[in-house]
């Protein structure tokens, strides 16, 4: 038989014993990580129609969204590549609430394309949001969150990188860019291609300064950064000051509750530019080439579904999280191996070791593989008419 018949789609994957129950395991220690900050969980759907998936969200994740047809009504629909904008529709939309609201999720998504260096199209988004809070300080509680996060995984040497898309779009504006321009500005400023940059530049004409402090973002990256923005960005207006003011806040008080966590800026790095608003971040590790989670301000969003309220937060992809972290080990005892007979005493031992949490494997009539073949250091025996969990010799 064609071993095409077993081939998954590309970077679609499956999770195998005993590495699936670690998995689990993390799962059920992350969403009581998030219990214990006051964050309640949400399950929004797998499936939505495509504008309310996209609502908010500009073209970032139109590429990244599979779509088809619902047959009952004939409307698009889109499979979430995101859980981010779901939770913000039950934010504005469901809950209604007046005072700041806390959700968390973990959850499957799915992608179109392949994207960074994990190579999954079906990562296991978790994350966490605040909602109705303007002040750096819940941008501080979604930051500590998040590393209590990374750090409950097992997830070690840590560094955080700070942003804040408010800068070009102010300077955007500043130099009177059209939304192609902008565009064009962006998608190089990502890639750091400073000459592509400054031929940009000078083919839209800009005045010397504005050109100037758009091309020096790109450069703006590093512990110092934000010491040599107030003298490139200079003659930027009140909202690039104002944003470089709330970087400058939000690091001193993140190095005050942790000394020990290199931050790191970069004041060209716009992810998600399309929908945050303000401050946004992620974690690095030295073993891995992009971030290992990510977040940000996103104050718009809620706007489209209703109700217009502060927001931030950040997700991860467990598995990615389970790859590189050290609390992923199978956390069971060794399994207990019962053979197959029909004695009412075994039934209740059974039982008991199984109401105890214990893992009791049966054996059946006539298979292959013993006790240890089957996974199991202790086996149940008859001693004295008394059934005893003993070590396979």
């Amino acid at each position: 038989m064609s071993d095409e018949h077993w081939l998954l789609p590309e970077g679609i994957d499956e999770v195998l014993p005993p590495q699936a129950l670690a998995l689990e395991g993390l799962r059920r220690s992350l969403l009581d990580l998030y219990d214990t900050w006051g964050y309640e969980l949400v399950i929004p759907p797998f499936i939505e129609y495509l504008e309310s998936l996209l609502t908010g969200t500009g073209g970032d994740l139109n590429l990244q969204t599979f779509k088809l047809t619902d047959q009952i009504t004939g409307r698009t629909l889109g499979i979430r590549a995101d859980i981010t904008p779901q939770a913000a529709r039950i934010d504005a939309h469901q809950l209604r609430r007046d005072y700041p609201t806390r959700l968390c999720y973990l959850g499957s998504t799915l992608n179109s394309r392949l994207e960074g260096l994990a190579g999954s199209r079906s990562p296991l988004q978790t994350g966490a949001e605040l909602y109705g809070h303007a002040g750096v300080e819940a941008d501080l509680e979604i930051i500590d969150l998040m590393l209590a996060s990374l750090q409950k995984v097992g997830v070690r040497g840590v560094h955080l990188d700070l942003g804040h898309v408010g800068i070009f779009r102010a300077l955007a504006r500043q130099a009177g860019l059209n939304q192609r321009q902008e565009l064009a500005l962006f998608d190089a400023l990502q890639r750091k291609a400073i000459p592509e940059l400054e031929a940009l530049v000078d083919s839209y004409g800009l005045e010397e300064i504005p050109g100037l402090m758009l091309i020096s973002l790109a450069d703006l990256s590093g512990v110092d950064a934000l010491v040599r923005a107030e003298t490139s960005l200079a003659p930027a207006g009140e909202e690039v000051r104002d944003a470089l003011a709330e970087l400058s806040r939000v690091s001193n008080q993140f190095k005050q509750s942790h000394p020990d966590t290199p931050v790191h800026f970069d004041l060209a790095e716009l992810r998600g530019y399309h929908y945050h608003t303000g401050l946004v971040f992620a974690a690095f590790v030295p073993q891995l080439g992009q971030e290992v989670a990510r977040g940000g301000r996103y104050d718009d969003i809620g706007k489209l579904f209703g109700r217009a309220r502060p927001a931030c937060g950040f997700s991860a992809d467990l598995k990615v999280l389970f790859r590189l972290g050290t609390s992923g080990e199978d956390p069971r005892e060794s399994a207990v191996f019962s053979p197959w007979v029909d004695d009412p005493r075994l039934e209740q031992r059974i039982s008991e070791l199984r109401a105890a949490g214990r893992r009791v494997i049966r054996g059946l009539p006539g298979q292959k593989g013993d006790a240890r073949e089957m996974g199991c250091g202790e086996v149940l025996t008859l001693r004295d008419d008394t059934w005893i969990v003993i070590s396979v010799s």
